[in-house]
This record gives structure tokens, C-alpha cells and sequence, in this order.
């Protein structure tokens, strides 16, 4: 029986090598594979690989919570706001459908949440009352040459009657004088009255100086045949009397050109206890792709975009004021392309790092430089290495804010350019004469990199692509930990999902990162399959939250004046070398002006540690703060929130 038995089983074991050799023999890569993929996460899984190099882990949403997230912002609430709009899909647009999430990373939870209008590629920034202001989005979506069918373009409507405005309506009609051909406005037109010039020096009347409005309009009918090729005045159908002769259209040529993204005034508050959008005063101009900078007196300034016609916004910048909810223009312009890096510096001025994400010409607003709003001075930094690859870079104040000490990271060529650049570039702003040096460099051209400040001072630099929108299967699954004080970079654990174009990051208040979207153009390296939309959320724990107990962090107060001071209990009082004052991020397009990691004084005693907030306003903006305190190992708290008014 036992011989049997145990020829049986030696029969068995014969059988099982005979198939395992057979299926090395004709699979033999895919057994590799499949044991590497094994190694390697039994590798990346260990607790000293953890340690020394962080783990990301994916996180995908009940299908029916999914969608095209292009913004997001930590709220003081500790949940995260995802919001999509249309989610650069047009059948979204077309539909109306609109969508926007809220994300509880403790517990998990998933909510829907209604949204009043397409917020693509909206601007948004955290305010001092805790709510997130959003401004700007989609009116419409850009049509590429080939696909426009009716000739269309910018009318120019001109009022000549200086005693009241005129209202034309959508779908009024404007037929050339010359041309003969008749254009339809897509949307209603206000055009102020005209204003009565003197001559300043005898009082006399001289003339009236037209009230002028612009409005899109489309040829009645498709084809080519309907386009103009040059300027003509157009008469306006359906006005009686007096008005027909002083209210006229003025257009240049009318064509079948690709016609860009068109912009809305729209804005809001997000109120992150209430979970719901608030409708305030819209913008002066209709913006889509505009940059949202908080000024140390808590107003907030819009800056660029693409305007309701789709034509660059020539430098009509304004401030939102939280008081009385009112948007203003400042008194003087200044250009600049499309989600502009844009940072409050402790003087109050403005600084510019010269990085963007997508619309202007490439000779235009581009160079890098500080801006006084007030007086409209601005004084270029010299020094940037690969200028003409600013677009799609990201910019990180480093860590602590108090050194005003930028990082520019990769970019790109203007436009669809292939060009990318695997530069950084490194500005200390409180040097006698601020110029940019060149840092580590990363190992490919990145385009869309995501920078995150973690409460250890480090920098983590993810992810990106070397070419535009991904093309040619380009993502760079690759991390790097920056560290300020070595000015050397460290290479950390893989991400799982490739991230480009429509991608950002967030840092939570456990001191993990957030990640989310990507709008890859094709999903192939042949450049033939249609990409799509990224939809999971990535999160990465940094080697700090491997190595041991972290040191704890309770009671204190919520609300800390510039200046003043906070008591908060630690049982690691004792072992605490740091305490970092971090605004919350508010992240799109490359584009994170928000996000800055303070340096607080502090004493500890006992068990008790004694913060004290920095007195410059513009050093700590009003607002909602994670503080964070690290031991001597450089491993953080989890964070507190505190208030500063």
C-alpha cells in the first residue's frame, strides 16, 4: 500500500513538473513576469523598504461616485473637495451635467454634491471664513479647426446714444454692409451708452465716444462660403428709430478657425460645513483657466484666462473683496498667459516664477519676475534656464516660507510642443539681487509634475509626463523626496497610476498625499487609441509614517492670533524639534499657490508645547491651518487645525 501510495504521489509531482516545464517552454517571459511582479511586491510590501521609501496605495470609488476630477482643496474640515464640472467631456457639457464630490478620507465616505455650472478649469483659493472662493469656468467648449462648420468670431457692438444703454438679446442678427452676409449672436449683449467728450481746455462738445459690447456670433448656415476676410460694419435687424443708426456691429474676419475655450463670470463660495456652493457677485470678466491669489488683507486677486469670447484676457486683473463680496479691476493691466504661478510675497507684492499651464502667445507676459499690483512695477529675475519650457511647470514655495526660497520644476514647450525639460530651478527672493540657479536635475523631461510640501520640510516630486497630455505613453512612474537643506533630491517608492495632464496632489492632515486625475491624449505608445480619463486617487505615505509611534497632538485652541500664542499637549513634548503652520492646498492644472509651511517659534514644558504665529500677514494669510509638530526623527504629528483671523 505504501509503494503504492508513493508512487502515486512521486507520479503526481512527475505530472506537475512535466506542465510546469511545459508552460516555461512556451510562456517562459510570462512566468518571469509573473514571479517579478511577485518579488516586487513582496518587496515593496516589507517594513524596511516602507521605511526608508514610503508605499502608495490605490483608493477607486463605487462606480456611481467616479467621475473626471480636475480641482481639488483640502477643507478645514478634513474632507476633500473634488470637483469636475463637465470634466472635459463635452457630451457632460452638452447634458448639463455637472458634478463635484466630497471625499472623507478617515472614514471613507463618498458624497455627490449638487454643482450650479460647468466649473472647468475654474480658479479657487482657500479664504480667511474657511469657505474655498471659485471663479470662472466653461461657457464653451473649444471647437479645433476641422470641426467648426459655421463661420464665426468676435462683433464688436457700438452705442453711440449718450443718454441709454442697449440690450440686444441672443440669437440677434448682424448683416454686413459690404459682405452682405448675416452672422447670429450666441448670447445676450449689454452695451453701455456713450459718453459725451469735451475739450478740457474751451468746455465745448467735441463728440461722443461710443459705449461698446462683444458678443460671439455664428454664420446662419455651415459652410465656407459664409466667411469674411476682412473688417466690415454690420447693421444691426429688428431695431426702430434712432437706434438703428446708432447701434452697429464692427467685425474682423469671420472664419471656420479653431475656436478656443470661452469663460464665464460665474462665482462662488464653497462652505465646507454647510457642504454646498453659495452664488455671489460674478467676476467683471468671464475667465476660464484663471489664477486665485490670496492678499495678506484677505482680498483675493484674479488674475488671466480665456474671457467669454475665448480671446486671452489683456490684462484685466481684479480683486475680490471677502467683505463686501465685490469684484473690482485693479487700476492698472498686466499680462500674463493662463494659470500663472502667482505668490503673495511678505513684502505684499507679487511674484511671478514664470510658470503656467496652457493659453498666450509664447512672446507675451511669460517672464518671470516681482509685481507690485498697486503701482504696476514689475522687476524680471534673470537667470531661468529653459525659458521657452515654462508651460505646464510647477512651482513649490519651499519649505520654510519664511526663507522666500522658490523651486521651479520641469515644464514644457508652449502649446502641443514635444519639448520638456528636466530642469529645476532655484530663486532666493531675499537675496540682494534675486536670480534663478539651476538645482538637481530629474532624470527625464516632466512636464505636469506635482509637488507636495510635507510637514518634514521635504518636497515630494511626482509623477509627470515627457511629452504633452502623456503623448507616446510618456508617464513617468517615478517619486523623488526634495530636501531644502541638502539641495539633493532622493528617490522614494513608485506610484502606481501615471499623472499628466489635469492631474494634482493635496496633502492630508495625516501627513499622506492625495492624488487625483489625469486626461492622458492616447493610451497608447503609437499615438492611435483615444486616452482616458484617470479616475482613481492615489495616496502616498512617506517614509515618516514607517518608522515607529509619531508624536501625539490634542487640545490647544482653534483660533491663534498673528502674534500670539497656543498651548497644546504632547506626551513627546520633550522630543520636538519642529512646529510647521501649513495652509491648505487648493490644486489644478500644475497650479497650487496656496499650499506654504510656516516655521512657528515654540517652547514645550512638561507635556505642554507653546506655539507662536508669526506677526506679517502676508507671511501667514487669514485663514485655516494644519500644525503640525515633528520629533527628532523628523516624523510629524497628525495635524491640528488652528484659525488665524
Amino acid at each position: 500500500m505504501k509503494d503504492r501510495a508513493g508512487r502515486r504521489r512521486a507520479r503526481r509531482i512527475a505530472i506537475g513538473t512535466t506542465v510546469v516545464l511545459a508552460l516555461a517552454g512556451m510562456n517562459g517571459p510570462w512566468l518571469y513576469r509573473f514571479g517579478s511582479e511577485k518579488y516586487h511586491q513582496y518587496q515593496i510590501n516589507r517594513p524596511e523598504y516602507k521605511a526608508a521609501n514610503g508605499h502608495w496605495e490605490i483608493i477607486e470609488f463605487p462606480e456611481e461616485y467616479r467621475q473626471n476630477t480636475i480641482h481639488a482643496a483640502l477643507l478645514h474640515t478634513g474632507k476633500v473637495l473634488l470637483v469636475a464640472g463637465s470634466g472635459n467631456n463635452e457630451d457632460n457639457f452638452d447634458a448639463k451635467k455637472f458634478d463635484t464630490r466630497i471625499w472623507d478620507p478617515v472614514k471613507g465616505t463618498i458624497k455627490k454634491v449638487p454643482t450650479p455650472t460647468d466649473l472647468f478649469c475654474t480658479g479657487h483659493t482657500q479664504l480667511a471664513n474657511g469657505n474655498l472662493l471659485i471663479a470662472g469656468g466653461t461657457k464653451r467648449y473649444e471647437k479645433l479647426k476641422g470641426d467648426v462648420t459655421k463661420a464665426g468670431g468676435l462683433m464688436v457692438v457700438h452705442n453711440e446714444n449718450p443718454h441709454k444703454p442697449m440690450t440686444l438679446p441672443a440669437g440677434t442678427k448682424f448683416t454686413g454692409k459690404r459682405n452682405g452676409k448675416t452672422f447670429v449672436s450666441k448670447d445676450p449683449v449689454l452695451v453701455p451708452r456713450a459718453k459725451k467728450v469735451y475739450d478740457p481746455v474751451t468746455g465745448e462738445y467735441l463728440r461722443n465716444d461710443p459705449g461698446r459690447g462683444r458678443v460671439y456670433v455664428e454664420a446662419q448656415k455651415s459652410g465656407a462660403k459664409y466667411q469674411t476676410g476682412a473688417q466690415d460694419n454690420y447693421r444691426v435687424q429688428g431695431l426702430n428709430g434712432v437706434d438703428t443708426r446708432n447701434t452697429y456691429g464692427m467685425a474682423e474676419k469671420l472664419a471656420l478657425d479653431k475656436k478656443d475655450f470661452q469663460g464665464i463670470r460665474d462665482t462662488y463660495e464653497f462652505d465646507p460645513v454647510a457642504e454646498r456652493y453659495i452664488k455671489i457677485d460674478p467676476m467683471n470678466e468671464a475667465r476660464w483657466y484663471p489664477t486665485l491669489t490670496t492678499l495678506g488683507d484677505g482680498k483675493v486677486l484674479g488674475v488671466s484666462g480665456l474671457n467669454d469670447i475665448g480671446q486671452l484676457i489683456p490684462g484685466k486683473n481684479e480683486v475680490f473683496d471677502p467683505k463686501t463680496k465685490k469684484w473690482t479691476y485693479t487700476s492698472t493691466l498686466r499680462q500674463f498667459p493662463t494659470y500663472p504661478a502667482l505668490f503673495l510675497m511678505q513684502n505684499g507684492k507679487i511674484f511671478f516664477s514664470g510658470s503656467n499651464s496652457g493659453y498666450g502667445p509664447a512672446e507675451v507676459g511669460r517672464d518671470p519676475g516681482v509685481w507690485d499690483v498697486k503701482t504696476n512695477e514689475f522687476t524680471k529675475v534673470p537667470g531661468l534656464s529653459d525659458a521657452d519650457q515654462m508651460e505646464t511647470s510647477a512651482t513649490v514655495l519651499l519649505p520654510p516660507a519664511q526663507d522666500e526660497t522658490y523651486m521651479v520644476v520641469g515644464g514644457g514647450g508652449v502649446g502641443e510642443s514635444t519639448k520638456s525639460s528636466n530642469k529645476t530651478r532655484i530663486i532666493d527672493l531675499k537675496a540682494d539681487k534675486p536670480r534663478y540657479v539651476d538645482g538637481p536635475t530629474l532624470e527625464k523631461g516632466t512636464r505636469y509634475p506635482q509637488t507636495s510640501i510635507l510637514p518634514d520640510d521635504s518636497v515630494l516630486v511626482s509623477g509627470g509626463a515627457e511629452d504633452y497630455r502623456g503623448r507616446g505613453d510618456s508617464n513617468i512612474l517615478e517619486a523623488r523626496l526634495y530636501h531644502p537643506e541638502s539641495n539633493t533630491f532622493r528617490q522614494v517608492a513608485d506610484p502606481l497610476v501615471g499623472r499628466n495632464y489635469h492631474s494634482g496632489s493635496i496633502l492630508l492632515p495625516d501627513g499622506s498625499v492625495m492624488f487625483f486625475g489625469s486626461d492622458s491624449l492616447y493610451a497608447d505608445k503609437a499615438n492611435t487609441k483615444p486616452g482616458k480619463f484617470e479616475q482613481r486617487i492615489e495616496i502616498y505615505k512617506p517614509p515618516y509614517l514607517f518608522q515607529g509611534s509619531r508624536p501625539s497632538l490634542s487640545g490647544g485652541p482653534q483660533t491663534i492670533e498673528r502674534g500670539g500664542s497656543g498651548t497644546f499637549t504632547s506626551q513627546q513634548a520633550s522630543t520636538i524639534e519642529k512646529a510647521r503652520l501649513i495652509r491648505p492646498s487648493a490644486s489644478t492644472h500644475v497650479t497650487d499657490v496656496d499650499q506654504r509651511s510656516i516655521a512657528l517659534d515654540f517652547t514645550t514644558s512638561g507635556d505642554k508645547i507653546t506655539v507662536t504665529v508669526p506677526k506679517n500677514r502676508n507671511l501667514v494669510p487669514a485663514g485655516w491651518y494644519m500644525l503640525f509638530v515633528d520629533d527628532e526623527r523628523g516624523t510629524p504629528s497628525e495635524a491640528q487645525w488652528v484659525r488665524v483671523p
